[in-house]
């Protein structure tokens, strides 16, 4: 079985030969990511974005924050400059990817909603502008999903498998905005992509971390084919336990709980309940590494036992 099949029959629950894994090397990985290069929801470490935001970030992490957002008023909302997508070079990677990827199953990267939003807009402001603003997030997000849509469709020339993009929605504890305003605001967008997305015959994917089990009934619903998250211990695998078999889960051992912090035979044992917890036999759970170990507090020893654990478990699994 090829990964590309792999990763598909773990998507649509009809038993894979072995989990899909995305790991370092030495233990490989079923995935490859492409997208836009210049990518429009490029996060650079350090400097301006193709949007105008200012970024800066820590020595030890590539991850950075936005430090100055370009739209401070809905006012000037008609001269925010959108990122071209009609530069020839831009789509060298996607148009490249299948010959570079082989057998891999080949993730697309789209643009973020609400990260996008408000990487733009201000954290604050966008939070105030749920209750104050809708109309003027709605009409900001819906051009963000149009953009999605053109990439979306540049994706099926390519013969990519699925799209994903990244949205952190959670807080430690809590979504950061009331799960009704989302499912007012932001699940018809989501829906809207996901729609065209599978129409197209690709997977749906989105990455998002913190306490997001509130909304994962509304992203299954509209048709969320993988769940992305770095986190589970805030939520519980046992709660997330009542998804399973609708969704799949790709997740590496939580990476603020037990990865930094646990001891060998604790990073085993939480392998093994997410397998028990998020995934069946037929499909639906995907574990992966964590690509920023040094930011995260990640050990090389800690990244091996997990890898290793995983892949133990697959053998047990399928033989």
């Amino acid at each position: 079985m090829t990964s590309r099949e792999r990763v598909k029959r773990t998507l649509d629950f009809t038993t894979p030969d072995k989990l899909a894994y995305s790991f370092p090397e030495p233990y490989g990985t079923d995935f490859y990511f492409t997208g836009p290069n210049p990518d429009p929801d490029m996060r650079p470490g350090k400097g301006v974005d193709l949007w105008g935001c200012l970024w800066e970030s820590f020595e030890f992490t590539f991850l950075g924050e936005v430090k100055d957002s370009p739209l401070k008023d809905w006012k000037d909302f008609d001269n925010l400059k959108f990122p071209s997508l009609d530069l020839p070079e831009m789509w060298d990677n996607p148009r490249n990817a299948r010959a570079r990827a082989g057998d891999k199953y080949i993730a697309g990267n789209i643009c973020s909603l609400y990260e996008r939003v408000h990487f733009v807009r201000g954290l604050e402001n966008t939070w105030a502008d749920t209750l104050d603003e809708p109309d003027n997030l709605k009409m900001f997000i819906n051009k963000l999903v149009d953009m999605n849509i053109e990439i979306i469709n540049r994706y099926v020339e390519y013969d990519i498998d699925g799209i994903i993009n990244c949205d952190d929605w959670g807080l430690q504890n809590r979504l950061m905005i009331d799960p009704k305003s989302w499912r007012e605001i932001w699940k018809p967008a989501y829906k809207r992509q996901y729609d065209v997305a599978h129409a197209a015959g690709l997977d749906t994917w989105l990455h998002s971390c913190g306490y997001i089990i509130d909304i994962l009934e509304d992203l299954i619903e509209i048709g969320l084919d993988a769940i992305d998250m770095d986190q589970q211990v805030n939520m519980g695998l046992e709660n997330l336990e009542k998804f399973k078999g609708r969704i799949t889960f790709q997740a590496p051992v939580d990476i603020q709980a037990v990865m930094p912090h646990g001891s060998p035979d604790e990073i085993k044992a939480y392998a093994r309940e997410m397998v028990k917890h998020l995934g069946t036999k037929a499909g639906g759970f995907t574990p992966k590494w964590y690509a920023d170990p040094v930011g995260a507090g990640h050990s090389k020893k800690s990244i091996d036992i997990m890898c290793q654990e995983f892949i133990k478990i697959s053998n047990e699994i399928y033989g």
